[in-house]
């Protein structure tokens, strides 16, 4: 993502031109939109034209159109961004108020104006800009018969593609049905590597099973490389890493990536710490639970006790259409931040983040314990 202009008042009102760059941009600009916002950007409509015999023709006409933002719809697999919304200023071919959806384009600018730019969203804009976060990493889950190939980013966990192959069992005294059905499953996944992984960007290659799956298909891999003679595959050899998982499901992401092997290796991308984070936090909440809070209230009073060390929040709150609502999220990380302690928002595509969903998404662990911060919500409940 490329920051172009940036104009923001001191009551927080203003804009800021952005370029998406490359496909998950799209997910950050996601998450830096609300309703009620202003999106200028560049956009094709049909335009129905008269001619003078009275015979009606249309076209279709690129213009650039400002829409008040009514509804965003993002689909995650195809990484698109759409924008529905009332014209705010009147062009030739588009009236005032007349309702247009713009897709947004890579390497297209657009501006976005806010009333007001929190401290959250501004966060956003630079994490997306740094290219320091690009620190990607590939995973292939696997079991037998069964590949999930993903990529993991420091804003999302991308399903890019799923081998499925029947593997009939040994027979006795024949296995050339069952070696040729791996042997044909391997190849796919081989493929499927070859087209999904980009060896520029990707620094480490996670092969994941359980048993020896991933130590056979790793020999078959290379085999085929010398085979083949490709120099692709052989010059990345040194960034595939082994690894167990319990199954070739990609919920076994979430183990693979707390390992402590691959930990060491991944220390320096997002995701890897966002597991660990959450990894941390269940173990507080197993020895030491006066020191681990989760749901939004008793979070909010140690957060008023100074008494957060790591703050752990969903990007999903951040979405919420109530501005009340995301204002008390925003304060929540601004209080957290003031008062010296750490604030790791986790992405809800990826596994770490669907995880602290399920915990109401706002966790926190805390540098000493609090007791007894149940009795009161207990009470007030009993009152209901």
């Amino acid at each position: 993502m490329k920051l172009l202009h940036k104009d923001i008042e001191k009551d927080n009102a203003g804009q800021v031109t952005l370029m998406p760059e490359e496909a998950e941009d799209m997910w950050h600009t996601y998450n830096l939109l609300q309703v009620g916002d202003s999106l200028r950007a560049s956009t094709i409509r049909k335009v129905q034209t008269e001619s003078t015999t009275g015979s009606v023709g249309s076209s279709r006409i690129r213009t650039t159109l400002t829409l008040c933002v009514e509804t965003i719809d993002f689909d995650s697999q195809a990484c698109q961004l759409r924008v529905k919304g009332t014209n705010l200023e009147e062009n030739q071919y588009v009236k005032m108020g007349a309702y247009h959806t713009i897709e947004l384009e890579l390497n297209r600018k657009f501006t976005l104006a806010k009333k007001s730019w929190d401290s959250v969203v501004l966060d956003r804009i630079e994490q997306a800009c740094d290219a320091t976060q690009k620190a990607d990493v590939a995973a292939v889950v696997m079991q037998e018969g069964l590949a999930n190939l993903v990529l993991v980013t420091p804003a999302m966990t991308l399903l890019r593609a799923k081998v499925e192959v029947t593997i009939p069992r040994k027979r006795r005294g024949s296995c050339t049905q069952h070696e040729k059905a791996l042997e044909r499953f391997y190849e796919a996944v081989m493929q499927a590597i070859l087209r999904h992984i980009n060896f520029d960007v990707v620094k480490c290659i996670l092969v994941a099973s359980p048993g020896f799956v991933k130590d056979q298909f790793i020999t078959y891999l290379y085999k085929e490389a010398v085979r083949q003679d490709n120099k692709l595959l052989l010059e990345n050899r040194p960034k595939f890493m082994l690894v167990h998982s319990s199954s070739g499901h990609k919920y076994s992401l979430k183990e693979i990536l707390s390992d402590p092997t691959v930990t060491s290796r991944l220390s320096d991308t997002k995701a890897a710490g966002e597991v660990k984070a959450l990894e941390d936090f269940y173990k507080m909440l197993q020895h030491e639970p006066d020191r681990a809070f989760y749901g939004v209230a008793h979070v909010e009073r140690a957060a008023d006790a100074l008494a957060i060390d790591t703050l752990l929040i969903s990007d999903l709150l951040f979405r919420h259409q109530d501005v009340p609502t995301r204002s008390r999220y925003v304060r929540l990380v601004d209080n957290v931040r003031d008062n010296g302690g750490n604030v790791r928002i986790f992405s809800s595509l990826h596994v770490s983040g669907e995880q602290l969903t399920q915990l109401s998404g706002v966790a926190a662990v805390l540098r000493f314990p609090i007791a007894d911060l149940s009795e009161p919500e207990d009470d007030s409940s009993d009152d209901d």
